[in-house]
């Protein structure tokens, strides 16, 4: 009897085994990003050899007269990111030939450099002077970056994928003091007036209160849009009040009575 019943419970458990076993495993996630497997992938269909030379581009030579860069000739994919003429924008030269640094150098499409360096140098740099010493330096933080928009695997190609934005924290002064752009302790004229100036110079100006992605830096890009459509989301903020609790007065002590302890010390 024992044995039989031991016969059955191991017939019962292979069969739990061999059920378990005919369980489906779930499907792998897809990869964010599926790697080219020959050069013509990875170019892209409108790729031309003959396009791809060292001779500087129109814009290149403009850029030169104006900027510290480093040609890119064609800056590949995958997909649709990338494009040709590309630079690295290093510093922005201005009158007398002093240089503003651009902190990292920043990954770009040549016109657009040549919007981010104008920018620099015809808006950025006066209203920082204001404060009494030099612009010096930009600090940067995003470029050219194959990705999506926000990083959000599936969105619609972000402007960093074609070199088309970047994104900027803070300009630094020759003194070494660093105006953050979404820092509420710098005085609010000086970042209403670079926003205005942003916001008139890119189609897309992004900063505070637009998303919870724009919130310690500024981005701007030059995105095309139907019928010349803009967008400025940048909410220049003030700092927070703090409410102090109003100290409240003791009341003034009660005069002494006349004759008042006597009386109590005859009670006693």
């Amino acid at each position: 009897m024992r044995l039989l019943i031991a016969f059955l419970w191991l017939a019962a458990a292979g069969c739990g085994i061999a059920a378990a076993e005919t369980v489906p495993l779930p499907r792998p996630r897809p990869p964010l990003w599926v790697e080219p497997q020959s050069f013509r992938e990875a170019a892209g269909a409108d790729f031309n050899s003959v396009d791809v030379t060292s001779a500087p581009t129109d814009c290149d030579q403009r850029l030169q007269a104006a900027a510290v860069i480093e040609p890119i000739p064609r800056l590949i994919g995958p997909d649709a990111c990338g494009g040709d003429d590309m630079v690295r924008l290093k510093a922005v030269t201005l009158a007398g030939g002093t240089h503003i640094e651009l902190k990292p150098a920043p990954v770009l499409r040549c016109t657009f450099a040549e919007s981010v360096a104008s920018w620099v140098r015809d808006e950025a740099a006066p209203r920082a002077g204001k404060f009494g010493s030099v612009l010096s330096a930009v600090e940067t933080y995003d470029d050219f970056e194959c990705r999506g928009r926000n990083r959000v695997a599936g969105a619609k190609l972000s402007e960093h994928g074609k070199g088309n934005a970047v994104d900027v924290r803070a300009f630094v002064l020759a003194d070494g003091r660093a105006l953050g752009l979404t820092d509420v302790t710098v005085a609010k004229e000086f970042r209403n007036e670079i926003r205005e100036s942003a916001c008139h110079r890119f189609t897309t100006v992004l900063g505070p209160g637009s998303d919870s992605h724009h919130e310690a830096h500024i981005h701007l890009d030059l995105a095309e849009r139907r019928q010349g459509y803009r967008m400025c989301q940048w909410d220049v903020r003030e700092p927070s009040v703090t409410e102090v609790a109003a100290r409240v007065p003791l009341p003034t002590p009660r005069p002494a009575i006349p004759g008042a302890a006597a009386n109590h010390e005859r009670k006693l």
